[in-house]
């Protein structure tokens, strides 16, 4: 394994009734003044924000809303919540959601404490973000991303048409409960339940010469991820495969899986660009490019999709590149079972998809170095419309 440093900087609160059985623990170390956070209304619909509302009010806090996040955050919607943070002097930011919401109130925690332009200091200076960011705490209502986990965030600036990852606060605690994912549409679950598997995917298929620790557990959390997702083509409503869904979903981006070891996030940027260009879902998104990628990447680490097939699809195939094969086109057909997309015509987005636009994507899509070849842009070009 390669040297690691690994420190865990979230405390989860997990299962049914979570929020009201610790949230009132939880915010007596916290200051008065918290900054309410969540999306398009869903969570006034479910009775979560009734929930949680209650819960702040009975705890004695100020509450400042900040609503409307969507679902790709945007770099001016981080501006607004970071003036709007400093303006009501806020202790705490409460993001309620899904990773959209968490990542976009992770950005606003580090932006509100400085004058400078964070999107200069990351994504033109390559620096690091200093002073010390409001404590941040989530509740998840949306599984799949992870992003309760860590400190990453993916912001859109539609300014310069770049979707790109960026590193500020990691929540300080993290509410998971799997009812408050109950009322999601059947299609928002399942491909949220995708982003997970490629989260694993994507991890354990960065450049790794030995077996290693990261990757078994990968292969498991892959495998478990697979089995709930058809639980739940039975029976969207089955409740522990939700709950594992949403520990699957954490246990993705936790960092576990990446100690010691390299990762190729390349499908992620493709998609992430595809997301700038476009309002396309990003599980559905990762659905359609997965299957394409792979056939270009599978030649340079034939005995890694070998025991891809093998350990997560249950291929027998003795011969690697026939089994390595074989578990890319069982990863096709297990998207098509679950109804995800397959092309990308077939996502829904108000933006015409092109083969210009498609041209742009991948000239602008960032290149990893980690993957087990290093694509060109015209080759993420010739995946594209592979996928079209």
């Amino acid at each position: 394994m390669e040297n690691f440093v690994y420190e865990y900087p979230t405390k989860v609160y997990f299962g049914k009734g979570a929020a009201r059985q610790h949230l009132s623990n939880i915010l007596s170390a916290y200051g008065s003044n918290v900054l309410l956070a969540y999306g398009g209304g869903s969570i006034k619909k479910n009775g979560v924000y009734d929930e949680i509302a209650g819960i702040l009010k009975e705890s004695g806090k100020t509450v400042t809303e900040f609503t409307g996040i969507m679902s790709n955050p945007t770099w001016e919607k981080v501006r607004e919540g970071a003036k709007l943070a400093r303006e009501n002097k806020i202790d705490l930011v409460l993001a309620v959601g899904g990773g959209s919401v968490i990542d976009c109130c992770k950005i606003i925690c580090a932006q509100a404490v400085t004058d400078e332009d964070l999107w200069e200091v990351e994504m033109v200076r390559h620096g690091i973000p200093t002073g010390k960011p409001i404590p941040l705490g989530a509740v998840v209502t949306a599984s799949g991303t992870g992003a309760e986990m860590n400190g990453g965030a993916v912001i859109t600036n539609e300014a310069v048409k770049i979707k790109g990852g960026m590193y500020a606060a990691a929540p300080r605690f993290a509410i998971l409960d799997p009812d408050y994912t109950m009322t999601l549409p059947r299609m928002q679950v399942l491909s949220g339940a995708f982003d997970t598997l490629s989260h694993a995917m994507e991890t354990y298929f960065g450049r790794s010469d030995r077996d290693n620790v990261s990757d078994e557990v990968a292969l498991a959390v892959m495998r478990s991820t697979v089995v709930n997702m058809r639980t739940l083509l039975r029976d969207i409503n089955d409740y522990t495969a939700r709950s594992n869904l949403m520990w699957t979903s954490a246990m993705a981006e936790n960092g576990i899986l990446k100690v010691g070891r390299l990762t190729d996030f390349e499908c992620h940027q493709i998609e992430h660009q595809l997301g700038a260009y476009t309002d396309c879902n990003h599980g559905q998104g990762l659905a359609v490019i997965h299957p394409a990628y792979y056939r270009h990447l599978y030649k340079s680490a034939v005995p890694k999709f070998a025991k891809f097939a093998r350990t997560v699809w249950g291929i027998s195939e003795v011969d690697d590149e026939k089994a390595a094969q074989a578990g890319i086109q069982t990863l096709a057909g297990f998207i098509q079972e679950c109804s995800l997309p397959t092309k990308l015509l077939q996502l829904r987005s108000k933006t015409e998809i092109t083969p210009e636009l498609l041209r742009q994507v991948a000239d602008s899509t960032n290149l990893l170095p980690n993957g087990y070849k290093l694509f060109t842009h015209d080759e993420i070009y010739e995946i594209l419309m592979e996928c079209i």
